[in-house]
């Protein structure tokens, strides 16, 4: 393209920003615009994207995507236009000040990366905390940085493949989960769309194709189901529009995924949005439960598929009414019924609500959040402890009381113990859902009622952590397991030694230690092939550890035996892991799994145990 065919891009871009701001902004704020305008204009002119365009073409886009799909004022557009200024020109932050004044040089601060000899962690972890801490005094930095982003993702096609994944795995791991908190959808489902994209093309493809044939297969018998909508709705005195919506690539491989099916039996591939306007004489409670009803009365509706997000909206602030009704068709369609302010909130998140008290909130809830992060950060990775907290979806249970925790979607009876209190999380027992019994592993689900059952003797076991999915709850057992006594040995899973028995001891070239019973097969194979390995060990009982044995007791079955058998262990205050018998021909098998600090503790157990009546033969089997 020639360079006056460039100049006329530039001039049309940017007078379509001006026409945008000039119906929402003083003509004071329109010359500042300019101003900033030009400013890039001529800082940037020697500079070029790697597509051979003008560089300013990226601070205009920018631009236009804060001005025109985020809806923000005057000081973030010009932050926009000149974010990059300072970061790859010759001019300074203190310039910006003093032509646009302190609020603007904070934004444009706030989203130039520093420049440092060494960085905390890495370059790109310091700058993401470099962004995330300026929500401590604004939230508009954050919106500024999530348009960069977007623009750079929505123009990622001229950079090289591994500058393509680089940038691609960055608005996965920490851009699009961000938006998503933040309450920006849209922008969350084009980021983590266009990732996709980048990180699988070819999956991205298929599924992209699938989704067009399918538009294309179904779209008159959906112009059909959507135009009986309208007719019942108007039948009724409600007018309200129609929208077919159609989930991106990347929704419709994540369901794949999740449920481990192919695309055929991916539900929900697309959804029906009726959305009334804002001026109704009815709340907005009201309209929806009226469409709801006009709607049941015409089709089926799929029992249980009812959703209120607008009573119990998510985290984020969506809100909405969802349901399922079975078409004249005889196809199950999820239908999503919203107002069009929630519409506007579910696009613009955050920065929907221009009140004060909005804003102060949003502010609040990443204070916190962040917070407990930077307090906590010595013990989890940093930007992990960040994006637990960014999760996709959430759910909303319930105390006892009625009193409602919103939680991430597969959260567990864990996570809403530490959800309440960290004393609840860790001394948790048992979890009641429902009114019935279940294990605190449990995974919950939207409207559960959970209960949780707490002992001052239980404490958190190792597969805790794989079983939580919030920030708290992982938070709190990192810090719990870390200042639990270090074993000094490794032992040896064949033989599994404990303290008191006959043990020898492997040296590794690491310095790790592993310890065998002398009569294991194992140390005997290792001694006669790197006997220079070997090395004298004390292996003493120690009172803060617990060790795992397996004995099988066989004898003659009777009336009480096994809870002779049980009542023996438990005596000595030895907590059963696994207990299983069987009778045959009135000889009685159990194998019990317990734990012991001994093997004096254990040969103890077991001579009570012969002595039981009945009582044959008592083996340990591990």
């Amino acid at each position: 393209m020639k360079e006056k065919d460039y100049q006329s891009l530039i001039n049309e871009r940017a007078n379509n920003l001006f026409e945008v701001m000039r119906l929402r902004v003083s003509e004071a704020d329109m010359i500042r615009i300019q101003d900033a305008f030009n400013l890039a204009l001529e800082a940037h002119a020697p500079q070029r994207r790697k597509s051979g365009e003008p560089y300013i073409f990226h601070p205009i886009a920018v631009a236009t995507i804060v001005a025109k799909e985020l809806e923000l004022g005057a000081n973030p557009v010009i932050a926009a236009l000149l974010h990059d200024v300072v970061e790859d020109t010759s001019h300074t932050l203190e310039d910006i000040k003093r032509q646009f004044g302190d609020d603007v040089e904070f934004l444009v601060k706030v989203v130039t990366k520093q420049k440092k000899e060494r960085y905390e962690r890495s370059k790109q972890v310091d700058n993401y905390r470099q962004i995330l801490d300026s929500v401590k005094y604004d939230i508009r930095a954050l919106l500024v940085k999530l348009a960069d982003r977007l623009h750079n993702m929505r123009t990622l096609s001229s950079m090289r493949p591994d500058k393509q994944m680089k940038i691609a795995g960055e608005t996965d791991y920490f851009y699009a989960p961000l938006a998503n908190r933040l309450g920006l959808y849209h922008v969350k489902s084009e980021l983590e769309n266009l990732s996709f994209r980048y990180r699988c093309p070819q999956e991205f493809a298929t599924i992209d194709k699938l989704l067009r044939d399918e538009e294309a297969r179904i779209g008159d018998y959906l112009t059909s189901f959507t135009s009986e909508i309208g007719n019942a709705l108007r039948a009724h005195g409600i007018e309200a529009r129609t929208e077919v919506r159609y989930r991106t690539p990347y929704s419709v491989w994540r369901k794949m995924h999740q449920n481990n099916c192919d695309f055929s039996h991916v539900t929900g591939r697309h959804y029906i949005r009726i959305i009334f306007p804002d001026d109704m004489k009815w709340s907005e409670k009201d309209v929806s439960l009226k469409i709801y009803s006009v709607l049941t009365d015409t089709f089926k509706e799929r029992p249980g598929s009812l959703t209120n997000y607008i009573n119990a909206p998510k985290e984020n602030g969506y809100q909405s009414f969802h349901v399922k009704l079975l078409s004249h068709q005889g196809e199950w369609e999820e239908v999503h019924i919203s107002s069009e302010r929630m519409v506007r909130n579910s696009r613009l998140g955050c920065a929907a609500e221009r009140k004060e008290e909005n804003v102060v909130e949003w502010i609040a809830k990443f204070k916190s959040i962040l917070k407990e992060v930077n307090f906590h950060d010595s013990l989890v990775d940093y930007m992990d402890s960040v994006t637990i907290t960014f999760h996709h979806d959430d759910i909303m249970v319930f105390t006892p009381k009625g009193q409602g925790i919103i939680l991430p979607k597969n959260a567990t009876a864990l996570d809403f113990a530490f959800e309440i209190h960290d004393w609840l999380g860790q001394h948790a027992q048992y979890a009641r859902i429902n009114g019935h019994l279940a294990s605190v592993k449990t995974q919950l689900h939207r409207g559960d009622c959970v209960e949780i059952g707490a002992k001052e003797s239980i404490s958190p076991k190792p597969d805790w952590l794989e079983h939580v999915s919030t920030y708290k709850a992982y938070r709190f057992l990192r810090s719990y397991f870390s200042k639990l006594p270090v074993p000094k040995y490794k032992l040896c899973p064949n033989c599994s030694p404990i303290p008191g028995e006959e043990v020898v001891g492997f040296k590794s070239s690491d310095g790790e230690v592993t310890l065998h019973r002398r009569d294991c097969n194992a140390a005997i194979r290792q001694a006669s092939q790197d006997g220079d390995s070997i090395i004298d060990v004390t292996f003493d009982e120690d009172a803060e550890f617990l060790y795992n044995v397996t004995i099988c007791i066989t004898g003659i079955d009777r009336y009480h035996l096994l809870q002779d058998v049980i009542e023996c262990i438990t005596s000595q205050q030895l907590s059963i892991n696994s207990l299983k018998t069987s009778t045959v021909d009135c000889i009685a098998t159990c194998t019990i799994d317990f734990a012991v600090h001994s093997a004096c503790e254990l040969q103890l157990t077991i001579d009570k145990l012969y002595a039981i009546e009945g009582i044959d033969h008592v083996q340990r089997e591990r």
